[in-house]
């Protein structure tokens, strides 16, 4: 939809297992640029938050985020001194952040920290657009945002295709329409009674069953992308209230 781009930019704890193969082949010494690409698409909207939030401009935050990726996480393979054991990935990564900022500003480097051929187009981006709470809340609040923000988004990305696969556009249109759009314009929720005449529905009931149709295999594909990043299933849940209480028109009455 028209607002895919912008919708969950708004919107961490640990890298999935799954992206631990892409770390590895960023660290090679044939490095794959595909999977450095990735590895960076994916998790420089967290940092950069965090950096805002500390007070660092937007340029500064560019410049220390290209920089960390750079010259810690794939030069110095942060991701390898990772201990499960020892606590949370999103603290083992911020610490290393914050030690990385201080070092950068104690040696007051005149230089730029990112290579010149940038890793991601950090410079084609514009702050996130957080709500006032997070904005307003530790900075660790809103790097956590940000990631689940990033994780919805890729979420909703594949329960759409998965609908259009299946025969059931008019399911998303119809979620679309009465969740996901009013949510990111910030406006009213059209009627139902209204988008059954727009998209040809026999009924409310009908339309109301669509929704819940979608909110289940939205719920089906995010325990799934969340199970990759926990040890077990019970720790599930406790990132799926994470979500409902940040996102709860999108996520509720999902089960």
């Amino acid at each position: 939809m028209g607002s895919r781009g912008t919708r969950a930019r708004e919107i961490g704890s640990a890298f999935p297992p799954t992206q631990w193969l892409l770390v590895e082949a960023a660290h090679s010494n044939d490095p794959n640029q595909a999977a450095i690409g990735t590895l960076l698409n994916r998790y420089w909207k967290p940092v950069y938050s965090y950096l805002r939030r500390k007070g660092h401009n937007d340029e500064q935050a560019q410049d220390l985020t290209q920089g960390f990726f750079y010259e810690i996480v794939l030069k110095r393979h942060l991701i390898e001194k990772a201990d499960k054991t020892k606590g949370r990935f999103r603290s083992f990564l911020l610490l290393a952040l914050d030690r990385y900022v201080a070092n950068v500003q104690k040696q007051q480097a005149a230089q730029k920290r990112a290579p010149s051929g940038k890793l991601v187009p950090l410079d084609l981006v514009r702050p996130l657009d957080l709500p006032a709470s997070v904005a307003a809340s530790a900075a660790e609040n809103v790097f956590h945002y940000a990631w689940i923000s990033d994780l919805l988004e890729r979420v909703l990305d594949q329960v759409e295709a998965q609908c259009r696969r299946d025969g059931k556009t008019t399911c998303w249109q119809v979620f679309r329409d009465r969740v996901l759009q009013p949510i990111f314009d910030r406006t009213t929720p059209p009627p139902l009674k209204e988008i059954c005449e727009r998209l040809g529905i026999d009924g409310e009931t009908k339309a109301s069953n669509m929704i819940v149709t979608v909110k289940r295999r939205l719920r089906s594909t995010l325990w799934r992308q969340l199970r990759n990043s926990v040890d077990a299933d019970d720790q599930v849940e406790g990132k799926m209230e994470d979500i409902r209480r940040l996102f709860p028109m999108i996520v509720q009455d999902a089960k």
